[in-house]
């Protein structure tokens, strides 16, 4: 290839996650500096976007191939795809046809051939090959005319599907023109080998002779033997006559008397290795079990915990053969590619790792597997290791086996890794033992998937305790603990095991109750808590007190069909149930009873400012290397006298349709302003404050005057002023907007575009918007180390962002596994509860007055902004 094409890009397109892996990791081998890997044609566009020419799309089929079709077709349409050649990689359960495929594909494979294939066809689309797989032999001779069955042209799908061991020979000269890569990859002989040997050497026919089964060619089973790497292989071949390159040809096919036997055996395999059980007892035999019954010389299991930056450590090891001094983990580089997530897969070509990595050139590996070992949430916790001196003879048998193996292994480690640290830390709520809100989060989107894909009906239940702060201002936050831990007690009895509670937060929990059948099964559960609640409660030493809940109920995917939706509108249930003299339940309806109640909070809301009950909190935003604060976000919050706190995400909305909104920000800005000029004067920090403006506030034309007009009453610093722009509002449909960011800018402020990467204006933000910063959107920012393809998202946002030279603010920074993707992919800023969770003023305050003592007292130099 051309230093050109060896340097322009490459697009996979795939919605299987384990495709594109195979993909990417077969094409990284090969050193091409710029591999896009994407779910589907959005996807893709965006990663493409301002690049050069493609050099190479590789597209995956499945099923009958329709939608992939499409997709091709849309792909044509973005301008870095329009010339670049496209394969297809047709999975094993597609319907689909090669000669059914679009005419604008120029090359297929199947995806048992990845790794053996892709090079090679891509070569021969750019030597204007367009059948990818026949060699070409010199012409000789057609055998005289005699009476023989017919001639097939067919046989090249049935030679290339991976299942049979086919050989192309010349009848006349009794030699190997081609053999299939099933073939190559069972009997371990490399096609030279093949071509240089004689026939007879290859194969030995025990009833007849050679001539004899080449004349007759009549595709009777004859018993034979194979030469292969272990030496003669027992079993079968028969031979038909083909037409090959315009010349009479046969077509041989081998098989194993073993080959019915693999199967049946690696099913015994797999039940004896779940039998075993998860404990470290089983470790040992389960290793050997795989080892003897898949032809194994050398499996190895290895744990590690990459986030901790911490030495891998050998869970088990065996190898069939003497002693070796062995080459620690630090200098085997395929361990170290797989503990960072990549599958290798080397049924036959390990023998080109060996350069790079000692422990293949030490063992003499030919066949090797490298497997991830993913959790719950698809962290690496570790890796499983497999290698033969042979090439796999049944590499469809053993990779899935040893797929299998892999995730009894994972699941042994996280067991393992659970009764060392009482489940990853950090996702349990210290108090009660309850999944806290990220891991909750983190549930609620795995049965979302599941509920997707099986058709399950299923119930978000959030539930509130009544007058809990009374509880905690008068008897004391000890107290309030007591009636959490029992209050945790109560919901625990209530449901079942294959149901989720969780901690919310404060006095909030969360339940998602699973397989419904009927909602009536849901309104009984929900009946059963207020009871339970109801009853007193009798504390260690302490008075009997009555606690009530209210509760709200959603149900997927009735109400909704994601995550934050379900949550919102179970919240605006159990805000209805509240309002409905609490103590009981309510299932989320846009009802006349839901309208009288939002119009109720309409109006409580027009006087909430005036009542001191709209509050400011701030969030600090932290310096990505220094860790120190260089910024904070003001955030508005309603304590509501008879409902208690409210959340932003249920009376914003109410505040946008009455246009309160307008008053509220203008509120919201000045006092922020002010607590911001007051901090600046006392510490001298230069702190950038973050306030929202929303798209009524964005389409007032007086915008500029009123931001003015604040920061001139309250004197702080316009370059302290940073005004956040959620992405999700159009900048056609909002009038004024443009206008109102330019002139905004010109009096000095900042401005950052919120929630990015959620709306489908992403990059339209980005050219037009005078933007100085970009805030990744938490959703992307949770799934870091659980979801490869948001990791992929989030890199290519910071990159784009510092090209364009915008600043990065990640939000949602919540474990730190979040800190250490971010630090390593040069993210500027941070914010987010693995910090500090949003304060009110006065608590912010001594936060800062906290850090000016101990920089203070330590003689460090605070960072600045």
């Amino acid at each position: 290839m051309t230093g050109t094409t060896f340097h322009a890009g490459i697009l996979l397109v795939a919605a299987q996650r384990e495709v594109r892996r195979e993909l990417f990791d077969v094409l990284d081998r090969e050193g091409h500096p710029t591999i896009h890997s994407a779910r589907d044609t959005t996807h893709a566009a965006i990663l493409v976007e301002g690049r050069e020419p493609l050099a190479l799309i590789v597209v995956v089929f499945d099923g009958d191939g329709r939608s992939s079709s499409v997709l091709c077709e849309q792909l044509r349409l973005l301008p870095p795809c329009v010339d670049a050649p496209i394969i297809a990689v047709l999975l094993d359960d597609a319907t689909v046809k090669p000669m059914q495929l679009p005419t604008m594909v120029g090359g297929w494979l199947y995806a048992s051939q990845i790794g053996t294939e892709l090079i090679p066809r891509w070569q021969q689309l750019r030597s204007g090959k367009h059948v990818p797989v026949v060699e070409s032999v010199t012409p000789v001779a057609s055998l005289a005319p005699v009476a023989l069955p017919p001639i097939t042209n067919d046989y090249r799908f049935v030679f290339e599907d991976g299942d049979g061991d086919w050989l192309i020979v010349d009848p006349i000269t009794e030699r190997m023109v081609e053999a299939n890569p099933a073939y190559v990859r069972r009997s371990g002989l490399a096609n030279s080998i093949l071509a240089s040997s004689p026939l007879q050497d290859i194969l030995i026919f025990e009833t007849v002779s050679l001539d004899k089964a080449l004349f007759d060619a009549d595709r009777q089973w004859l018993p034979c033997r194979r030469k292969s790497i272990r030496g003669h292989e027992t079993g079968e071949a028969n031979v038909r006559r083909v037409r090959h390159n315009g010349r009479d040809m046969l077509a041989l096919q081998f098989r194993s008397s073993n080959a019915s036997a693999r199967p049946a055996a690696s099913l015994g395999v797999l039940a004896r290795l779940f039998n075993a059980g998860h404990d470290d007892a089983s470790v040992p035999e389960a290793a050997r079990l795989l080892l003897e019954e898949m032809g194994l010389d050398y499996f190895a299991v290895w744990s590690a915990r990459p986030e901790e930056s911490s030495v891998p450590v050998q869970v088990v090891q065996r190898w069939r053969g003497e002693d070796q001094h062995w080459p620690g983990p630090q200098l085997q580089s395929s361990l170290r590619l797989v503990l960072n997530g990549r599958t290798l897969m080397h049924p036959s070509d390990a023998r080109r790792l060996a350069d790079v990595d000692p422990l293949i050139g030490l063992l003499g590996l030919r066949g090797f597997v490298g497997l991830p070992l993913f959790d719950e949430r698809r962290s690496v916790i570790g890796a499983l290791l497999a290698g033969s001196r042979f090439p796999f003879s049944e590499p469809g048998v053993v990779e899935p086996v040893l797929h299998c193996a892999a995730a009894h292994f994972a699941h042994m480690l996280e067991l393992r890794r659970t009764r060392e640290q009482g489940r990853a830390e950090g996702l349990l709520d210290a108090l009660t033992g309850l999944p806290n809100r990220l891991l909750f989060n983190d549930r609620l989107d795995t049965i979302i998937r599941e509920a997707n894909r099986t058709g399950e009906t299923f119930a978000v239940l959030f539930v509130d305790l009544d007058r809990f702060k009374f509880i905690n201002d008068t008897l004391g936050h000890a107290v309030g603990d007591q009636v959490l831990v029992a209050v945790t007690q109560r919901l625990r009895s209530s449901v079942r095991a294959s149901d989720t509670v969780a901690r919310y937060a404060g006095d909030e929990f969360t339940i998602v109750l699973r397989h419904i059948v009927k909602t009536d099964d849901v309104l009984r559960v929900a009946e059963k808590i207020v009871q339970l609640m109801d009853a007193p409660l009798h504390l260690e030493d302490g008075p009997e007190l009555q606690v009530t809940a209210s509760i709200g109920v959603s149900f997927f995917p009735e109400d909704a069909l994601d995550a934050e939706t379900l949550l919102k509108h179970a919240d605006e249930a159990m805000y209805a149930a509240k309002s409905m003299g609490r103590n009981n339940y309510r299932v989320y309806d846009v009802s006349p009873a839901q309208e009288q109640q939002n119009a109720a909070l309409k109006a409580r809301l027009r006087h909430a400012e005036g009542n001191g009950e709209l509050r400011v909190f701030y969030q600090p935003q932290i310096n990505a290397e220094s860790e120190d604060i260089v910024g904070m976000e003001a955030l508005l919050r309603w304590e509501h006298p008879e409902l208690g706190n409210i959340g932003p995400g249920f009376f914003i909305p109410l505040a946008e349709e009455t246009g309160l909104i307008v008053s509220i920000g203008e509120w919201v800005l000045r006092t922020a302003c002010k607590q911001a000029k007051g901090w600046e004067d006392r510490f001298g920090l230069r702190l950038r404050l973050g306030v929202n403006l929303s798209a009524v506030q964005l389409m007032q034309p007086d915008l500029p005057d009123v931001v003015a007009a604040v920061l001139e009453e309250t004197e702080l610093d316009p370059g302290l002023l940073e005004l956040e722009v959620t992405e999700s509002i159009s900048i056609k449909a909002a009038p004024n907007l443009m206008e109102n960011m330019q002139k905004l800018h010109k009096l000095g402020c900042h401005i950052a575009i919120d929630d990015f990467g959620t709306g489908a204006a992403s990059l339209d933000y980005l050219r037009k918007l005078p933007a100085d910063r970009i805030k990744i959107d938490q959703s992307f920012v949770r799934n870091i180390g659980v979801d490869p393809d948001d990791e992929a998202i989030v890199r290519a946002t910071i990159e784009m962002a510092h090209r364009l030279k915008r600043g990065v603010v990640a939000e949602g920074v919540e474990i730190e596994q979040h800190l250490q993707f971010l630090r390593a992919n040069h993210c500027d800023e941070l914010q987010g509860y693995l910090f500090c969770r949003p304060l009110p003023h006065g608590t912010f305050e001594r936060l800062l007055s906290e850090r000016e003592r101990l920089l203070s007292g330590q003689g460090l130099t605070a960072v600045p902004a």
